[in-house]
């Protein structure tokens, strides 16, 4: 006789937590997220339904198939994966579980999902991200996105946290963690939370700071490139002459 788990009927969907990359479309009118393991091949928005990853025409998520969406019940066990050199670039995700979902020790393995809240870690030199630039690779038609602060982001292809928010849609929040290291450069150091509904003209105080740092630093970064070809076209006078 094969032993059953009990059927659960929670009064609430329950919640996880994952990590995964920020992504954005090639014309960079949509924003989503794909994820570390085996679904890294299909990007999903905000609200998804799981897809068996080896085409198989049953429904996630199956007893005998790895198909699904995956997450933990701890949150400090996401942050931790967030630590291995292949996962410093991804972002950790606060879920909703929704659908029929199989309970396991650590978390959970489900049907469709709702992201409500995305971390975005410190930019690789410590300072406070905001915005997510190109992080150099992709998938077919995606973006990978990595954090980045106003002095890093240069002139890569990039949106703030806030762009990503309302390009993502359905309620997404974004959140931008605090600096591993003291960074004078970035005025608000603190975490703090985007509206993916909320229009530009009612951006707080934070929100906007970031967008002036990020245009500040873009236009630092163009008027050093038009310096340094204005002295490639000096010298070349200077040695025909």
């Amino acid at each position: 006789m094969r032993l059953r788990l009990p059927t659960e009927h929670p009064a609430e969907p329950p919640t996880g937590y994952k990590i995964a990359h920020p992504v954005l479309s090639r014309d960079g009118a949509r924003a989503g997220f794909t994820g570390v393991s085996l679904g890294g091949a299909l990007p999903y928005g905000v609200v998804a339904d799981a897809s068996c990853v080896y085409g198989r025409r049953h429904r996630p998520p199956a007893r005998l198939c790895d198909c699904g969406f995956h997450c933990v019940h701890d949150r400090a066990a996401a942050e931790a994966l967030l630590c291995t050199a292949e996962h410093r670039g991804a972002v950790l995700l606060e879920v909703t579980v929704l659908g029929a979902y199989l309970r396991f020790e650590h978390g959970f393995r489900y049907a469709r999902q709702r992201v409500r809240t995305a971390t975005v870690g410190p930019c690789g030199c410590g300072a406070p991200a905001v915005a997510l630039a190109d992080a150099g690779w992709g998938r077919p038609g995606r973006l990978a996105l990595a954090a980045a602060c106003a002095g890093c982001v240069r002139g890569r292809t990039s949106v703030t946290l806030a762009a990503f928010a309302r390009l993502a849609g359905e309620g997404l929040r974004v959140v931008a963690a605090p600096a591993i290291v003291p960074a004078p450069s970035v005025p608000d150091s603190a975490p703090h939370a985007v509206g993916a509904d909320a229009p530009p003209d009612a951006l707080g105080v934070p929100e906007l700071v970031a967008e002036a740092a990020l245009l500040q630093a873009r236009l630092d970064w163009f008027q050093s490139q038009l310096a340094r070809l204005g002295e490639h076209g000096a010298g070349g006078a200077a040695g025909r002459d």
